[in-house]
């Protein structure tokens, strides 16, 4: 039996352990890395480093996402055609993957630095931070294409039932980063331009970790042969069929991140931003096991479903919710303890420290409900309904996220903006409720049936 048989055959509970825990912890050592990353410039470089961390980010992310969303949308097809037993359209989905990351993230690069600085100011980098954004943005591109192709195969490889060596691909960067962060920065005092070479070169190193495992270890099922780099019309569009929900959902956080840096910079000025930027890159790491049960779900579902399993299924939706939920309560309470702990490790600043900790408190709020937000959208998303999953992974940032940011401060001031998180949160924790409800109900009949 190969790695994706055991996704229809294992039980649920150990399937669930056996996929979420290296995608944790591979989630969990990006996550410390973008922490460290923040200390060191916070501490080296200073709070206008961070909001220049805070302005790059999502600009760098929308880009990225691009490998990110062929990798999903591909991922999906190569779950189900391996669970239909159709190894031939999974080696050439996975061809055409290939072509499409390399070949979007150039042209998108290319055209992303001839319009550095219009950028930078659309999201947020202004006044003493726009300099500071500049000399990141400047280097951060050349590892984008890298990023964008270390993503693809993330998702790609987690497919094939292979979840430890999706999770190396996340550690490689992470640890590449962690060792070059205090050489560049501190030791050789080269300051924000420091952070970005040590990001950009720790990309570079996750990219050839992935070729390395195509094409020369042996143990990937896929093959990476230039017979199935052509691109075909079918292929492309079913993958952007289901990409297009990651691709549309980073566009919209995109979005979000310009109303959201842009609002903070008007209500709370250059602080506002550095205080949302400590916040932001403690979110993946607080997240981080419920993110890393999402990225488990997702093969287990798409297989099950490809081989209408449905029982199995629904154990995977029930079971995922359960295990997420309970730790979702256990992360709210930690930081509701440690708050003033968690922000001081950010920076000196003591202003920035007693609102950092006062602000996190609100933002994670409703972290219960998160399990529930992700588990919807990824359903639809590994059984290839492109639009309930795209209705469902736009609803936070785009239907209720942005108009809340608009409407929320004219009446409570910069504290609007954070009441708006967890106002979201549970309104899209809701929707995707009645939706998983209507799909179990869905898997029922079809159960009955066979």
């Amino acid at each position: 039996m190969n790695k994706a048989e055991s996704l229809g055959t294992d039980p649920i509970p150990s399937l669930i352990r056996k996929m979420a825990i290296p995608a944790s912890i591979g989630i969990l050592i990006l996550s410390i890395y973008g922490i460290v990353d923040t200390i060191f410039v916070g501490r080296w470089v200073g709070s206008l480093g961070i909001g220049a961390i805070t302005v790059v980010l999502p600009i760098m992310f929308l880009i990225s996402s691009i490998g990110m969303s062929i990798g999903i949308g591909g991922a999906s097809i190569i779950s189900r055609a391996l669970g239909a037993d159709h190894p031939k359209h999974a080696h050439q989905t996975f061809g055409n993957q290939v072509s499409l990351t390399l070949l979007l993230a150039f042209i998108v690069v290319i055209i992303g630095s001839f319009f550095q600085v219009e950028l930078l100011n659309l999201f947020g980098g202004k006044g003493d931070i726009l300099p500071y954004a500049k000399d990141y943005f400047q280097i951060i591109l050349i590892g984008i294409p890298f990023l964008a192709f270390a993503m693809m195969s993330n998702n790609v490889i987690r497919a094939e039932g292979k979840p430890k060596i999706a999770m190396n691909i996340m550690i490689v960067p992470a640890v590449v980063n962690l060792i070059l962060d205090p050489l560049f920065i501190a030791y050789f005092e080269m300051g924000i331009k420091g952070a970005a070479w040590a990001t950009s070169i720790s990309y570079i190193c996750s990219a050839l970790f992935a070729v390395w495992f195509f094409v020369f270890s042996g143990r990937s099922e896929l093959q990476l042969s230039p017979t199935y780099f052509k691109l075909k019309w079918s292929i492309i569009k079913e993958i952007f069929s289901i990409g297009s929900i990651t691709f549309a959902r980073q566009g919209t956080i995109s979005l979000l991140s310009i109303v959201l840096n842009n609002s903070l910079f008007n209500y709370g000025g250059e602080i506002g931003l550095s205080v949302y930027g400590i916040i932001n890159r403690l979110m993946m790491f607080a997240n981080f096991p419920v993110l890393g049960i999402t990225q488990g779900f997702l093969p287990i579902a798409g297989f099950n479903y490809g081989a209408e399993k449905w029982d199995r299924v629904q154990e995977v939706i029930k079971k995922s919710i359960l295990y997420g939920t309970l730790i979702a309560f256990g992360i709210f309470a930690g930081i509701y303890s440690f708050a003033e702990e968690i922000a001081s490790l950010f920076t000196n600043n003591q202003e920035l420290i007693s609102k950092s900790s006062a602000v996190m408190v609100i933002i994670f709020l409703a972290t219960p409900t998160l399990s529930i937000q992700l588990i919807g959208s990824a359903y639809y998303q590994s059984i290839g309904k492109a639009l309930p999953a795209l209705f469902l992974s736009l609803l936070k940032q785009g239907i209720f996220l942005i108009p809340l940011i608009f409407i929320l401060p004219t009446y409570f001031g910069l504290n609007g903006i954070w009441y708006a998180f967890p106002i979201a949160d549970v309104m899209t924790a809701l929707i995707n409720f009645l939706f998983l409800k209507k799909a179990v109900e869905k898997l029922n009949i079809n159960s009955i049936k066979t």
